[in-house]
C-alpha cells in the first residue's frame, strides 16, 4: 500500500510516522518551497487524547525525547485588567501538556520523505481504483490513497467536497513570542487567562522546556535534530470585531492599543522577536455532508478547522492521524479492504470533528469579550 499525504503540518506528518512504523509507504507533498519557509513555532496545549495519539504514532524509542521537551501546565484562567488586577474568571482551572509546534514538527519530520514545492492542483481517480495527484511543478504521483492534510485552504477538499468551505469568523489577532526572562516569569498569574483593556484581549502562555530541545535530542535520540530554542512567552492580542492593524507590524498593532498598560506587559511586546510575530484571522471549517466513498480523504484543518480558542485544533488533527493510521494498518494486514478502512475513519472523524468545531466556536466569545467574567 502507498499513501500520498498533501500537507506537512502536524496531522499529516503524524500520520506519515504512524504508517512508516507499520511498514506502509507514505510520501508527504508540501506546497511551501521549503520546510522552514514559514515560521510555525507557537506553543500548543495537548489534551490526553491528542498526546496519546501522538505517542502512538511515534517510534517508541523517541518517547523519552518527547517527554523531555514537553511540560505539564496548570493555569487558573483568570481575567485581569491592564494593571494585572483580577476582575473575573474564565471558568475552572485547567491542566494540559504544553509543546512547541516548531520543535514537534521537526521531530515528526525525522526520517520521512517530504517533497517540498509540491502544490497540488487536482487529482484523478483511475480505472484501477488508485488515485493520481497532480502538482504545479512536478510529475504526478500515484497512490492507493490520497490524504488531504493541507489545512484550511485545502486543495484536496476543493475537489473532493467543493461545497465544504471555510467560514471567516471576523476575528483578527496578532500573535508573537518573547524570550521568558525573570521579569516576565512574574506575569505567571496571567498565563492561561486573559488581560482586557481598551477594547482588546491579551492572551499569554508560557513555553518552558524541561531540557532545551537541541540538547535533549543530542542526548536521547542523536538521529533527531531539534531547533536550538529556549523558554518563551507566547502572546496573542484579539482585536476588535473585524479589526485590522493596517500597515502596522504585529508588535506596533499590539502596542498601539496598550497605552497606560502595566509596564511589564508593554515590555513583553516590545521585546518580542519581530520575525516570529504576525497577524492571523480565525476561519473555521465544519464537516458537511459525507462525500462519495473512494481513495481520497481529509484530515485535520482541511475538514474540521477550529477556532484556536477551543484549544482543540492540533489535538483533533493528531486524533485523526492516530485513527486513520490504525484503520490503514488493518487494511494493510488484510483485516478489511481499503475503502472500508477509510469509511470507518470518516464515520468517526465526522462525529468528533464536528463536535470540536462547535466547541471551539462556543468558547470564542469568552476569550474575545473585553469584560471580566465569573
Amino acid at each position: 500500500m502507498r499513501v500520498a499525504i498533501a500537507g506537512a503540518g502536524l496531522g499529516g506528518l503524524c500520520l506519515a510516522q504512524a504508517l512508516r512504523g507499520a511498514g506502509i509507504e507514505a510520501d508527504v507533498y508540501e506546497r511551501d518551497p521549503a520546510i522552514t519557509a514559514r515560521f510555525q513555532g507557537y506553543r500548543l496545549v495537548l489534551d490526553p487524547v491528542g498526546f496519546e495519539a501522538l505517542r502512538r504514532c511515534l517510534p517508541q524509542r523517541w518517547h523519552p525525547l518527547l517527554d523531555a521537551v514537553v511540560s505539564d501546565a496548570y493555569v487558573e484562567r483568570l481575567v485581569l485588567d491592564a494593571q494585572l488586577n483580577k476582575i473575573g474568571e474564565l471558568g475552572p482551572a485547567r491542566s494540559g501538556i504544553v509543546v512547541d509546534r516548531h520543535v514537534l514538527r521537526h521531530l515528526l519530520l525525522t526520517g520521512l520523505t517530504v517533497h517540498t514545492g509540491a502544490a497540488l492542483t487536482g487529482y484523478d481517480v483511475l480505472d484501477n481504483g488508485r488515485v493520481e495527484a497532480r502538482f504545479a511543478h512536478r510529475d504526478p504521483a500515484t497512490a492507493d490513497l490520497l490524504v488531504g492534510a493541507d489545512g484550511v485552504g485545502s486543495a484536496v477538499r476543493q475537489v473532493l467536497t467543493p461545497r465544504t468551505t471555510p467560514t471567516d469568523t471576523g476575528v483578527r489577532f496578532v500573535i508573537g513570542r518573547t524570550p521568558l526572562t525573570d521579569q516576565f516569569a512574574g506575569l505567571s498569574r496571567a498565563y492561561g487567562g486573559k488581560i482586557v483593556g481598551d477594547g482588546v484581549s491579551l492572551l499569554l502562555g508560557a513555553m518552558r522546556f524541561p531540557i532545551p530541545p537541541k540538547e535533549a535530542a543530542e542526548k536521547l535520540a542523536p538521529e533527531v535534530t531539534l531547533p536550538d530554542i529556549h523558554d518563551y512567552v507566547r502572546w496573542a492580542m484579539v482585536l476588535p470585531p473585524n479589526g485590522s492593524p493596517g500597515t502596522l507590524t504585529a508588535q506596533e498593532a499590539a502596542l498601539s492599543r496598550m497605552n497606560g498598560w502595566h509596564p511589564d506587559l508593554r515590555a513583553l511586546i516590545e521585546r518580542a522577536d519581530p520575525d516570529n510575530s504576525t497577524l492571523l484571522s480565525i476561519r473555521v471549517v465544519e464537516p458537511g455532508e459525507r462525500w462519495a466513498p473512494g481513495p481520497v480523504t481529509l484530515l485535520g484543518d482541511a475538514v474540521h478547522a477550529t477556532s484556536p480558542t477551543g484549544g482543540n485544533g492540533a489535538n483533533t488533527a493528531l486524533r485523526d492521524a492516530g485513527l486513520l493510521g490504525r484503520c490503514l494498518m488493518e487494511a494493510a494486514e488484510g483485516r478489511q479492504d481499503l475503502l472500508a478502512a477509510v469509511d470507518s475513519y470518516e464515520r468517526q472523524m465526522f462525529r468528533y470533528g464536528g463536535e470540536a468545531v462547535r466547541h471551539s466556536l462556543a468558547a470564542l466569545p469568552a476569550l474575545t469579550a473585553t469584560t471580566g467574567m465569573t
